[in-house]
């Protein structure tokens, strides 16, 4: 017995298609820039020595697990929304507002790198608002919220732990 092929029907949210697109391309650059500061992290952690080894080893390794769930939450938005999420090393290096480091910093200079990469993606989530708030996409506004509190939070932190 054949399978009769159906059509999934047009998405119809309440939010009109060229507003969907702005906003996913948003949220792609807002996954990029999370899936660098991810990877970033997770390499800071494998990668720091000094007298800092343990406490830093630990803070990255807590960073990178709440920074690894938050894609799958960024990337599920985005299809929802009715498009593809970027997943590819090269979509994520065009996208991505951050760039990577090269070479194994200090551990001092690894923190300035994850302020830095942690406000970066703050202003990216900051600055899709404007388009969220007028397509009245409260799931959207919610998440960033979410991510600016978590990226804001992190940036301070790490900053604290360069003052004297």
């Amino acid at each position: 017995m054949a399978t009769k092929k159906v059509k999934a029907p047009n998405i119809d949210i309440g939010i009109t298609d060229a507003d969907r697109k702005i906003i996913v391309a948003g949220l792609s650059a807002l996954l990029a820039d999370s899936y660098t500061l991810y990877l970033m992290t997770h390499n800071f952690h494998w990668n720091v020595k000094g007298p800092q080894f343990n406490s830093l080893h630990q803070m990255f390794m807590d960073q990178y697990t709440e920074q690894w769930n938050a894609l799958d939450e960024i990337a599920e938005r985005i299809r929802a929304l009715g498009y593809p999420a970027p997943g590819t090393y090269k979509e994520f290096v065009r996208l991505a507002s951050i760039k990577e480091v090269e070479g194994v910093p200090s551990a001092n200079e690894m923190i300035l790198h994850l302020v830095e990469a942690q406000e970066a993606t703050a202003r990216t989530a900051r600055a899709l608002f404007p388009v969220i708030d007028k397509a009245n996409d409260q799931p959207s506004a919610d998440l960033l919220t979410r991510r600016l509190e978590v990226h804001e939070k992190t940036a301070w932190m790490l900053r604290s732990l360069l003052e004297e």
